[in-house]
């Protein structure tokens, strides 16, 4: 099976614990060297005493406020210009509190997944970047990747802001940097850069769990999620029923119940799975350096007495990436997800004097996939403290077409947990605008990408303010170059967030198919994604008289036997790279074609359409397509119906 690489994360925590100790009285977002969004009514909130009486001041402006029976409190502070730098003086409850070198200016929420999350040090030309990082009026915080199973209210893990500099720049977002330092040429005023990304995450851990109730989609999820919270074991076994009765409908027979004998033995020792035999990739394929990435089973035995049988235990397989679901003996144990050791407490009777068989099911969608600690950490341990090595030759078989279904309450994957540990102890600070970077971890699920990016919208503009706006980055080229027409899961989901964005009077789409790399899942051109985000932020968040991008697909309609596309926010007028547009496809209910295409001003023209009924342009996972204006911005990926 041979599924894209998505971003990968580098740890994560599963809280529902109370949030770190904050700063007295002020919330956590509110430290030395903050940015307070310029221009609009300014909220200042944190924690006291119940019923303190709160004094806040900032420059000449003053407020009070009084905590209320869960000593939360806030007030609202009239709109300030840019500038700074200034001190923010809280009192009250018997305590007091300082925040210094805090500046007015605009504030951006950058959020996303890997891409997003990729600092500076990782980026093109970082040497010269990291050296020319010099102005301090570009401020930066960067919240922990926290997957909560509850809403938190502040921060699981301390926060601060940053000035950029030499020092510290290479722990900033580099798109969002770059962002930054461009419209810093054009918009004269401080700059705060709020980052909460996470490799590897679906939209839908962004996302609230009252709005996915209303979508309907992931209810079954919600529900486990909900008795995870107040039962896990109980969740565990309705995850094994689920998962097993979602195999039954889509997969073939029951392989934790299988004779795995006939099954291909995996090398010793075990280790990532990437280069074993049978789970070539194609030649070329942007996963060659990663290996094998997707489904695959794993099995062994272990012999027990009876003695051993009889004790409690528990089922130790180390380091499982990443998610990963377990049977002994053909009984459901649970799963885990991105676990360092992967531990399943049995129960009673479960095991049994002489052969057990385990088997697994792990999906795994970067790299280093499968179980690859040391065979020291795959075991049963005892109650007696005694175990036995799972150290019998294990077996394996790769899963063609499907993709499991992952974990609810699992740290990337699972619902609503970014949002409940990462966005919703931000509380109603102050955005200028949002930028989202996300998709790669949507491949599979582009049909539900743009109801449940939607969704997100709305529970941030919330929290944030309804007229905040979104600057939707496109999940960039990545994978081979298409021979022939066909279907790309990448071009899905960049088609779902072209939607997104045109449905969205206070969105825009920065187009990246061009700025990518075909074997890199996370390139390095971030210098180019911040000069297009601050060219459509300068449209749609400023006002500016300038196309937020290349030339926009506005129709499709039928003249005779040709097609005429036409577009809107056309700089200049069309034109292609190398003087003939292409990419352009004509698709009946059977198949598409490329077609040649004429150039208008606002307008391309395809010959022949005969059945057609709809136009695809620069479809693939990594596309070559040369549709431009006079801004040199690429005119972006589309699917569209032909009217008559």
């Amino acid at each position: 099976m041979r599924l894209a690489a998505f971003g990968f994360a580098l740890g994560w925590a599963l809280l529902a614990a109370s949030p770190a100790a904050a700063a007295p009285l002020l919330h956590p977002m509110f430290q030395d060297h903050a940015v307070l969004q310029r221009g609009q009514p300014i909220r200042i909130y944190g924690q006291a005493p119940r019923g303190a009486e709160i004094s806040i001041g900032l420059g000449e402006t003053r407020a009070t406020a009084r905590a209320a029976d869960d000593g939360q409190w806030s007030t609202v502070l009239p709109a300030m210009a840019a500038g700074g730098p200034y001190t923010l003086q809280v009192s009250g409850g018997g305590e007091s509190q300082q925040v210094h070198d805090v500046l007015l200016g605009d504030v951006f929420l950058c959020t996303g997944q890997s891409n997003m999350a990729l600092g500076v040090r990782r980026a093109a030309n970082v040497d010269a970047e990291t050296a020319a990082a010099t102005d301090s009026a570009i401020r930066h915080m960067s919240i922990d990747r926290i997957a909560s199973p509850t809403v938190l209210t502040s921060f699981a893990t301390p926060v601060s802001w940053k000035a950029a500099s030499p020092q510290t720049v290479g722990d900033f977002s580099a798109s969002c940097f770059f962002f930054a330092r461009e419209l810093r040429k054009t918009v004269k005023v401080p700059i705060g850069l709020v980052t909460a990304a996470w490799g590897g995450t679906r939209v839908r851990g962004w996302v609230s769990e009252p709005s996915l109730r209303r979508l309907s989609f992931f209810n079954d999820d919600l529900d486990m999620l909900s008795l995870y919270r107040r039962d896990p074991t109980a969740a565990s076994k309705r995850w094994d029923s689920a998962w097993e009765n979602w195999w039954r409908a889509n997969g073939a027979g029951q392989p934790w119940k299988e004779d795995t004998s006939s099954w291909p033995a995996a090398p010793e020792p075990l280790s990532a799975w990437g280069d074993w035999p049978g789970l070539t990739l194609p030649e070329g394929s942007a996963e060659s350096g990663v290996g094998f990435v997707g489904q695959l089973w794993l099995a062994t035995h272990v012999t027990l007495t009876a003695a051993q049988a009889a004790q409690p235990a528990t089922l130790e397989f180390g380091r499982a990436n990443e998610e990963e679901k377990s049977w002994v003996n053909g009984v459901g144990i649970g799963g885990t997800s991105q676990q360092a050791n992967a531990i399943h407490v049995l129960p009673k009777g479960l095991l049994k004097a002489g052969d057990n068989s385990i088997t697994l099911n792990i999906f795994c969608s970067w790299r280093n996939c499968g179980l690859t600690g040391p065979a020291s950490t795959r075991l049963i341990r005892f109650a007696d403290g005694s175990s036995v090595p799972l150290d019998k030759p294990w077996r394996y078989k790769p899963v063609e077409t499907l993709i499991a279904p992952q974990l609810p309450w699992g740290p990337m994957h699972g619902v609503g947990l970014q949002y409940n540990g990462m966005i919703s102890p931000i509380g109603p600070y102050g955005f200028k605008a949002a930028v989202w970077y996300q998709g790669e971890s949507n491949l599979y699920f582009a049909k539900t990408y743009q109801p449940v990016l939607e969704a997100m919208m709305r529970d941030w503009r919330k929290q944030f303010g309804a007229d905040l706006p979104f600057l939707i980055v496109q999940i960039p080229n990545y994978g081979l170059a298409p021979v022939k027409p066909g279907e790309s899961l990448w071009s899905d989901v960049r088609e779902a967030q072209r939607k997104t964005a045109e449905a969205d009077a206070k969105a825009a789409l920065v187009v990246t198919f061009d700025v990518g790399d075909a074997k890199n899942l996370h390139p390095p051109n971030k210098q180019e994604i911040g000069r297009r985000l601050s060219i459509a932020a300068r449209n749609l968040v400023y006002g500016e008289k300038l196309a937020p991008s290349g030339g926009r697909v506005t129709a499709a309609k039928r003249a005779g036997d040709d097609v005429t596309v036409s577009f809107k926010d056309v700089t200049g007028a069309l034109t292609a790279y190398n003087g003939q547009p292409n990419a352009f496809e004509l698709c009946d209910v059977r198949s598409c074609r490329w077609v040649r295409a004429t150039l208008g001003r606002d307008s391309v023209s395809l010959a022949g359409a005969g059945a057609a009924t709809k136009v695809r342009y620069c479809w693939g996972d990594s596309p070559i397509c040369t549709l431009s204006d006079a801004s040199g911005l690429p005119a972006g990926p589309f699917e569209i119906g032909i009217a008559p």
